[in-house]
């Protein structure tokens, strides 16, 4: 006999209901134009009712800026722990992320948008995420070293710094700058130049 799934609770049902009300609104009308007022209406309740999940509106912000970011972060991982050698998957790493910043670039400006203000104005989700890309990162390193094909290091510096070196193709406001320019190919220049410092020493 088939179970069936516990059933979610109500008021965790309202704040998921909440928070997908204010990402549809906010893919629509921008999230800076988008009011509380906006989303109560939507569901046919009373701002005060949102607010009792919501203290404000920068928290509705912070919980769709998470999502968005959720999706970026479980690629990043699905990459880091992947099969291929540790080199092969830096290089798909920095494909990949330049990849998915054009797309919600040219896709989802105004989901871009919001991650450019989250990052100009270190919005709390922001730390959170930049921590686990940088775990992300140090999982490669450490199993290039362990492989012997990158040289023993600092991994938590390195692997901070390796995540410097991918700002001009992954931060919003800097591939708004750069659009023009061949961002995928910076990236893959800047793989290699970084698998260039890791290799051990002949």
């Amino acid at each position: 006999m088939t179970r069936s799934p516990p059933p979610v609770p109500r008021a965790e049902a309202t704040r998921t209901a909440i928070v997908e009300t204010a990402e549809r609104l906010f893919r629509s009308l921008g999230y800076q134009k988008t009011t509380v007022a906006d989303i109560a209406r939507e569901l046919r309740m009373s701002p005060a009712n949102v607010y009792r999940f919501f203290p404000s509106k920068a928290a509705i912000n912070e919980a769709i800026c998470a999502r968005i970011l959720d999706g970026f972060d479980r690629l990043a991982w699905s990459i880091a722990r992947g099969p291929e050698p540790a080199p092969d998957r830096l290089r798909l790493l920095f494909r990949t992320m330049q990849r998915q910043t054009m797309t919600l670039f040219f896709h989802d400006k105004r989901m871009h948008d919001m991650v450019a203000a989250a990052m100009e104005e270190h919005w709390g989700v922001i730390r959170a995420y930049v921590e686990s890309f940088d775990k992300a990162l140090r999982h490669i390193l450490m199993d290039g070293i362990a492989a012997g094909v990158f040289a023993p290091c600092d991994a938590d510096r390195t692997s901070r710094l390796m995540h410097c070196t991918m700002i001009g193709f992954v931060h919003p406001t800097l591939v708004q700058e750069w659009i023009d320019d061949d961002l995928p190919g910076l990236a893959a220049d800047m793989a290699e130049l970084v698998l260039r410092s890791l290799r051990p020493e002949n």
